[in-house]
């Protein structure tokens, strides 16, 4: 049976040990996943009432601060008092 690959999820070939652990604020490694809320228009979503977009964000558990460099580059600046 033919596979069909995800274009959105290209394939990486990467070898852990050329990888380095990302710890938090609180000396850990493990993180949270959550999701950070954006209010949509109506106009800009097409629908009779404003929208969420859910964007999916990583977080220290115990301090609850974002990680920053996983957040889009258009949402660091604003949510910078946020985030490790």
């Amino acid at each position: 049976m033919n596979e069909v690959q995800n274009p959105q999820q290209p394939q990486m070939n990467i070898d852990l040990k050329n990888t380095e652990s990302v710890t938090n604020d609180s000396d850990g490694i493990v993180f949270q996943q959550g999701f950070v809320l954006r209010k949509v228009s109506k106009f800009v979503a097409g629908t009779d009432e404003d929208a969420l977009l859910p964007i999916p964000v990583f977080f220290d558990p115990t301090t609850q601060k974002i990680v920053g460099q996983a957040l889009h580059p258009d949402l660091r600046e604003e949510l910078a008092e946020y985030c490790v």
